[in-house]
């Protein structure tokens, strides 16, 4: 299955599920930003790429920034609607990749968190992104990534990710590793009336490297301001 149909028919029904509470994932997001000083300078315009049920968007907004949020899944974007209710987020349902025509409004910030880049069709897909990223930030424009580092292969039982439980639902993940590609297999038991119901799906992830992405962004001689795990996710801040 491909990775929109993987979240359109079964991941999108309970990612925001998955991920657990959203004011406490909103919080911490914030944090971060006011953290690394990430506020509203010049257009004051940022864009969220992937940006799901709006954790990102939502702080953006919330310290003055005015938002572009992206998703290609109805059903996340209509919760970031209810999330962003009265904030300054508009909403688009299209593909990533298409940032390049947000150009002409001078973006002073670009994000794509929670291991998005690592759904695009392969290393090249990710290194056009940021090509186009780079073509969209004005000088001194700042791009903030997360995703997962792939460099080290689990093998066995580690490849059985317990992710997240609860009286009526267990999610699992199951990862086979190639050599360009990781399968995650989604397992969801659910509770019914009638006993557990058991639902599944897989979907492709590119096998990236923090080097990876290190060397893409050096290629547009992006300054790189911060780079280290957050949340076990490899998270960068680079300046053009």
């Amino acid at each position: 299955m491909d990775t929109k149909a993987h979240y359109d028919n079964h991941l999108g029904n309970f990612y925001s599920w998955m991920i657990g509470d959203f004011s406490v994932k909103q919080n911490e997001f914030q944090d971060f930003l006011e953290a690394n000083r990430i506020l509203p300078q010049s257009s004051q315009l940022a864009i969220d790429l992937g940006a799901g049920n709006g954790i990102q968007s939502v702080s953006l907004a919330n310290l003055g920034f005015s938002v572009k949020a992206i998703d290609f899944n109805k059903q996340l974007l209509d919760e970031l609607r209810t999330n962003s209710k009265n904030l300054k987020v508009e909403i688009f349902e299209e593909d990533i990749r298409e940032v390049a025509k947000y150009a002409n409004l001078q973006p002073e910030l670009i994000l794509c968190c929670g291991d998005t880049i690592t759904h695009l069709d392969d290393k090249n897909d990710i290194r056009e992104l940021i090509t186009s990223i780079h073509k969209t930030l004005p000088p001194n424009g700042k791009l903030i990534l997360s995703f997962r580092d792939y460099s080290q292969t689990l093998t066995g039982y580690d490849r059985f990710i317990p992710v997240r439980s609860d009286e009526n639902r267990i999610h699992t993940c199951f990862l086979e590793y190639g050599e360009e590609y990781v399968t995650v297999t989604d397992l969801l038991h659910e509770k019914t009336e009638t006993g557990w119901n058991q639902k599944v799906s897989s979907f492709k992830k590119v096998r990236i490297t923090t080097q990876d992405i290190l060397g893409f962004l050096e290629n547009h001689s992006m300054k790189i301001i911060f780079n280290k795990p957050v949340n076990r996710l490899t998270t960068i801040i680079a300046s053009k």
